[in-house]
């Protein structure tokens, strides 16, 4: 049951991601932008924990990997949140 949850995590993020590239080339707002670099890399985090979780589970732990992704996007998003208020 968690594998689903692991994939339909990560499909729903691609999703998120695709769409809000969509709404920027329609309206030209850099926040869609940067909001859809930081939902590509949560995607790639979910994909990750995915091999890790379910697919590779006897390899090391690639725990670092998927927190190393997770805070690139996270401050991807803040950073893209910072510079539009400006």
């Amino acid at each position: 049951m968690a594998e689903a949850v692991y994939i339909l995590c990560a499909l729903t993020s691609i999703l998120c991601a695709i769409l809000l590239y969509r709404g920027y080339r329609a309206n030209r707002t850099r926040l869609l932008f940067w909001s859809s670099l930081a939902f590509l890399l949560l995607a790639i985090n979910n994909v990750v924990l995915c091999i890790d979780l379910v697919i590779l589970p006897s390899l090391p732990d690639l725990f670092w990997y998927r927190t190393g992704v997770a805070l690139a996007a996270m401050l991807l998003l803040l950073f893209g949140l910072v510079w539009e208020t400006r």
